[in-house]
């Protein structure tokens, strides 16, 4: 089985800093890491890999930089990596982005494509469907749990609301993994020199321009894009009434609403 695994080089997002008169992220000396639910995605395809053969392709569309992502990837046990890079692709929204990731995934071949749910960076959980519609693939997205996993078909636990479904879906086939999917391994030491033996493979416009809606790609043909980030602001530690009676509360309460005139 030729699985792929679509992950995103994230800045660390316990270190992030916005800048409050631009009101974009400060990104110079932030660490970057794999976004979690692409690991969590990067364990469950190679589980399934050793329970069933074939290999690991994992995939990332970025700057040059992301070289170091991927390489953390194959140094986890994956087989091939890809980095999708072109200024060209520079500013891409979900739909941009998805539709890029869709004409390399096609070129490369799959049986099963596993993404994160979402990014730390963005929090949209867009992109994996999308690039399942643009395929033209069965999806299940919120997958917590591998339950079967065979060559022509997988069976998964999809977290719902307020229980959870079990699916049974045809390969070839995408995922989003959530990150109760999976425990991610180290790196061995082994497998970090091996890394650093192996070739990125680049993919870039002029490789994909033929599968590419050329007028949906980049900043210029991304539908939406971020008008401005901005942190939330800190609440003060507010006024405690202790010993109040019931009687004695409601009337601070509305002595309060009064005050601020939403009352």
């Amino acid at each position: 089985m030729k699985i792929l695994v679509c992950i995103k080089q994230v800045p660390d997002t316990v270190e992030v800093k916005i800048d409050p008169k631009t009101g974009t992220l400060i990104r110079d000396g932030v660490p970057s890491i794999i976004n979690h639910d692409d690991k969590t995605g990067i364990e469950a395809a190679l589980t399934i890999k050793e329970q069933l053969g074939g290999t690991v392709t994992v995939v990332s569309m970025g700057p040059p930089q992301a070289d170091v992502a991927l390489r953390e990837a194959l140094a986890m046990g994956c087989d091939d990596a890809y980095l999708v890079s072109a200024r060209e692709f520079g500013g891409s929204d979900t739909y941009a982005t998805s539709g890029i990731f869709a004409a390399a995934l096609k070129k490369i071949g799959y049986d099963m494509i596993i993404t994160g749910r979402q990014a730390i960076d963005g929090d949209t959980a867009q992109v994996g469907p999308q690039i399942a519609e643009k395929l033209a693939l069965p999806q299940v997205s919120y997958v917590e749990e591998i339950v079967e996993a065979a060559e022509d078909h997988v069976v998964v636990k999809r977290q719902y609301e307020d229980g959870y479904h079990i699916i049974k879906v045809k390969t070839p086939c995408l995922l989003t993994a959530i990150a109760e999917l999976a425990e991610p391994r180290y790196m061995s030491i082994g497998g970090i020199f091996d890394a650093y033996k192996k070739e990125i493979k680049v993919l870039g416009f002029e490789d994909l321009k033929d599968e590419l809606e050329l007028d949906m790609i980049g900043l210029k043909g991304s539908p939406t894009n971020v008008f401005k980030s901005f942190t939330k602001e800190v609440k003060g530690a507010g006024t405690v009434y202790p010993d109040l009676t019931a009687e004695e509360a409601v009337d601070v309460i509305l002595k309060k609403l009064e005050e601020k005139f939403i009352i």
